[in-house]
This record gives structure tokens, C-alpha cells and sequence, in this order.
């Protein structure tokens, strides 16, 4: 732990966050991570940190650009209400992650079936009832 117990050096947050030291460097120069303090040239961040990671790593997770990320903690800047774009981001987004989730459901049901299927070929399997869905296209970066 670093001199400052509630401090955590860079190796400290990201084993934390569970990403690479790397990757949070690359977040505070892409400006999704407010700038830690320095303690001998090295970055220290104090807890509150952990929750601003947290939100980036779950928004890339979830297929955000960083573009579209700024916007969400943009939104959530101290306290304040989201804002327009804010809401103009989620009225974008929620059908594309809707589209996931459909996606994501269909094919855990497919791998299921799959536990369970007896079948030699893949055309025998899951009785014919495998659709496939058409290929999504991806939405266009916020302005």
C-alpha cells in the first residue's frame, strides 16, 4: 500500500479494477480518468477513483466508444442531472443493448439445447429451430 493508506498507487487500482495498469493510463490521456495526484512522480489515486474506473470499465464492457463514455460521465459530474446529450446518448444506446440482450438470450438457449442434443450434424440439431438473426449494424459515433 502506498504512504498514504487511502491512497492506492496504479498497480494497487488496477489490480483492483481489474484491468491493466496500461489501460488506466491510456483512460487519464483519452480524459474518461480525472488526473491523480503524484507522489514522487508516481500517480496515486485516492478511493473515489475506484468508482470513476469502475463506471469506465463497466461503460467499455457494455460496447461504449469512448466517445460515448465521456458522455455518460459527463452526465454523472457531481451530482448533476444528465443532461440532454446524456439522455439523447441513452435513447441511442438502450435499443442497441436491447438487440444484445435478445442476442445473448438466443444464443444461451442455443448452447443449452446443445448440452442436451444427441444429433451427428449441426443441420439435425436443436430440431431446426436455430435462427439466425440478421447482422446488426453499428451505430454511428455521438457527435
Amino acid at each position: 500500500m502506498s504512504e498514504n493508506s487511502s491512497e492506492l498507487t496504479i498497480g494497487e487500482a488496477a489490480d483492483r479494477a481489474g484491468v491493466p495498469a496500461s489501460t488506466l493510463r491510456y483512460w487519464e490521456r483519452a480524459g474518461l480518468l480525472s488526473i491523480p495526484r503524484r507522489v514522487g512522480g508516481k500517480r496515486r489515486y485516492d478511493p473515489d477513483a475506484l468508482r470513476e474506473i469502475g463506471m469506465v470499465a463497466l461503460a467499455k464492457q457494455a460496447g461504449f466508444t469512448l466517445a460515448e463514455t465521456r458522455v455518460i460521465l459527463a452526465g454523472f459530474a457531481r451530482g448533476a442531472p444528465p443532461s440532454g446529450v446524456w439522455r439523447q446518448l441513452a435513447e441511442r444506446k438502450l435499443p442497441e443493448i436491447e438487440r444484445t440482450l435478445t442476442e445473448a438470450r438466443a444464443m444461451k438457449q442455443i448452447l443449452e439445447t446443445g448440452l442436451r442434443c444427441e444429433c451427428l450434424n449441426l443441420e439435425d440439431c436443436c430440431d431446426g429451430r436455430v435462427e439466425v438473426a440478421p447482422q446488426r449494424r453499428r451505430s454511428a459515433p455521438p457527435p
